[in-house]
């Protein structure tokens, strides 16, 4: 097919580098649709509750160095960590270098999407358009869609999930507790103890909480020099370099994890340990039942709470398909292989729906390199997906705790590799000709 329309839904960090890629490779008949009316999906921060997941003060977990896109680096005035404002200003700096503004429809949401008999994908739109394309990249996003949790009893004071918190000043002068210890709960944990009169952490299960910075460096580049060594050093190295860094998780009240630090999803946060030790933020066992606002933990502590802040991550929503068709929002495996390409749909393309441990945007930018070098035919799906679609989910499954946020993770490095590996020698670089 030598002039191939593609669709890409999504105009997030994911979006615009699948636009960029698709360019490059030669495809020509291009459309991606937003339903936002600029480009950067959930960077885009509203104080009102949106599709977005970015609160007042977020900043990035994953190094500036490390969140770079292959032809566009992060600027070298931005700090270590960039705000959420400076990192939509860099998608839309993206955008305007490379021109993919003519190739995306603004204000244009997909409703549904229906697969034709001959490998084609119908498109209904927001505007009551339909139309058709030879390919789907799918880049939506999955933060977007709350996994809440199932709450022992009945709780009569404010709950919300942690994709709704915004701004502290809602929780000046209460009792908070957050449900969770991820990324997003430490965060809403630091930020409400800053004008709450009392905050605590609910923590079920262990889980790493990893500093921003190690021997003055971001904790991610300075682990990225010793990928080269095997998993029986690297392990115990991480390990014991966070120990001598911050002691023991008894000290600060938390469960000890008796696992790899890359066996999980990491939480990286230089403020939680910090509130701790200066009772700022109060660490608390699993919840056993609530009553009212009165809230009993499962060592026997009872205490009451005014608002419960549930930072229990995300399902990986996909509103645009039928339900018997293509369902992950509740999945304990999500065989694609290569986190892209489904066994059963030549035609369709993931792009982002991975959850590495580091930054998306670099990942997606290879996987975009891919899939759109496959449109044009100088990448072919193996004979065998199916097989090593189930393999990307066992290795999955072998690699991460058995948890719903696993079922998409990744480790960076590794992959990364992997879909370097793949990219084909003909595949053509950016040229101002594009």
């Amino acid at each position: 097919m030598r002039n191939p329309s593609v669709c890409v839904i999504g105009a997030g960090c994911s979006g615009i580098t699948a636009i960029k890629n698709l360019i490059q490779a030669g495809v020509s008949n291009i459309v991606c649709f937003e339903q936002n009316s600029r480009i950067g999906g959930n960077w885009i921060y509203s104080p009102k509750i949106s599709h977005s997941s970015v609160c007042e003060t977020t900043h990035i977990i994953s190094s500036k160095e490390l969140s770079s896109y292959i032809d566009w680096p992060m600027p070298d005035h931005y700090p270590d960590y960039p705000s959420h404002e400076q990192v939509l200003e860099f998608f839309e700096s993206y955008a305007r270098n490379f021109k993919l503004y003519p190739y995306i429809r603004f204000n244009t949401k997909v409703e549904k999407v229906t697969k034709t008999d001959n490998e084609k994908w119908q498109v209904k739109l927001s505007t009551g358009e339909f139309q058709v394309f030879d390919y789907l990249f799918i880049s939506n996003g999955h933060h977007s869609d709350p996994r809440h949790p199932d709450l022992p009893g009945n709780f009569s004071g404010e709950y919300l999930h942690s994709h709704a918190f915004k701004t502290n000043q809602a929780f000046r002068d209460k009792r908070v507790l957050v449900i969770g210890a991820g990324n997003s709960g430490c965060d809403c944990a630091v930020e409400t103890a800053r004008v709450s009169s009392f905050t605590a952490i609910s923590i079920r299960t262990p889980q790493y909480i990893v500093p921003k910075f190690f021997l003055g460096k971001p904790v991610d580049t300075f682990n990225q020099k010793f990928q080269w060594l095997p998993p029986f050093i690297t392990n115990p190295l991480q390990k014991n370099s966070l120990k001598l860094q911050i002691g023991s998780f008894a000290d600060y009240g938390l469960p000890e994890p008796d696992f790899p630090v890359v066996k999980a999803h990491p939480t990286v946060n230089s403020e939680l340990l910090y509130m701790i030790r200066h009772g700022k933020v109060h660490p608390r066992k699993a919840i056993k039942n609530i009553d009212g606002k009165s809230i009993t933990f499962a060592d026997g502590l009872i205490e009451e709470f005014d608002c419960i802040i549930a930072a229990t991550g995300y399902k990986i929503a996909l509103p645009f398909f039928d339900k018997d068709f293509i369902n992950y929002e509740d999945a304990e495996r999500v065989p694609l292989y290569l986190r892209m390409f489904h066994p059963d749909h030549p035609t369709l393309v993931f792009i982002g729906l991975v959850q590495p441990q580091g930054a998306i945007w670099p990942l997606s930018d290879y996987q975009s390199k891919l899939a759109s070098n496959y449109v044009m035919g100088r990448w072919n799906r193996p004979e065998n997906i199916r097989e090593l679609a189930e393999k990307d989910s066992d290795y999955i499954d072998k690699q991460f705790l058995k948890r719903k946020r696993h079922t998409i993770e990744v480790h960076y490095h590794s992959y990364l590799k992997s879909l370097k590996k793949e990219i084909p020698k003909t595949a053509p670089e950016w040229s101002e000709q594009n």
